[in-house]
Formats: C-alpha cells, sequence, structure tokens
C-alpha cells in the first residue's frame, strides 16, 4: 500500500462512518417504503441492507464482527432473562439466539 499521509487516512475513514451512517439512515427509510408497500421482497431485501451496513459500520468504529455477534447474543440473553415482550409473546428472543448460536 502506497504511503497515504497520515491526516488523508484519518479524513478518509471519516468519510467511510459518515457514509455508513447515511447507508443505515437510507436502509431503514426503505424498509418503511417497503412495508407500505406490502413488498416482502424488499423488505427482505431491505432488513438484509441494513444488518450488512451495521456489521461493516461496527467494525469501521473498531468492533470486530464476532465482538459484534457476542455483544447481540449477550443483549439477547439479557433480554430473554428479563422477560422481554417479544419473548412472552412470541419466543422471538430464544429463537434469535438459538439462531445465532447455531451458526
Amino acid at each position: 500500500m502506497p504511503n497515504v499521509p497520515k491526516d488523508l487516512d484519518v479524513a478518509k475513514r471519516a468519510k467511510v462512518i459518515e457514509w455508513l451512517k447515511t447507508e443505515v439512515i437510507d436502509q431503514v427509510s426503505r424498509l418503511f417504503k417497503a412495508l407500505w408497500e406490502g413488498s416482502t421482497a424488499r423488505v427482505g431485501d431491505s432488513l438484509a441492507s441494513l444488518i450488512m451496513s451495521s456489521y461493516i459500520l461496527g467494525r469501521r468504529l473498531g468492533l470486530p464482527y464476532r465482538e459484534l455477534d457476542d455483544l447481540l447474543l449477550e443483549k439477547l440473553r439479557k433480554h430473554r432473562q428479563e422477560g422481554h415482550q417479544l419473548e412472552e409473546w412470541y419466543n422471538d428472543i430464544s429463537a434469535l439466539e438459538e439462531h445465532m448460536r447455531k451458526r
């Protein structure tokens, strides 16, 4: 890799982080539009893009993918133990926790 001045590298990293933040917001907007339109395919695409952008943003902010997975599992465990409504009503928390552990 060529020798890039430190200030240019920092500026590039900051610009990428800002761009990723707008991607997250854009995907939330696309998700809401897809929900309004009732398009299952577009809902799935928007959710996948939102998850992807979130993971990459986390990585750019210094969180390795595995660490983000571990944080998610810890949050799910906590919600399950605290009796989160989605767990009580649908068992969504434990279902997602099980899915994440099997990956």
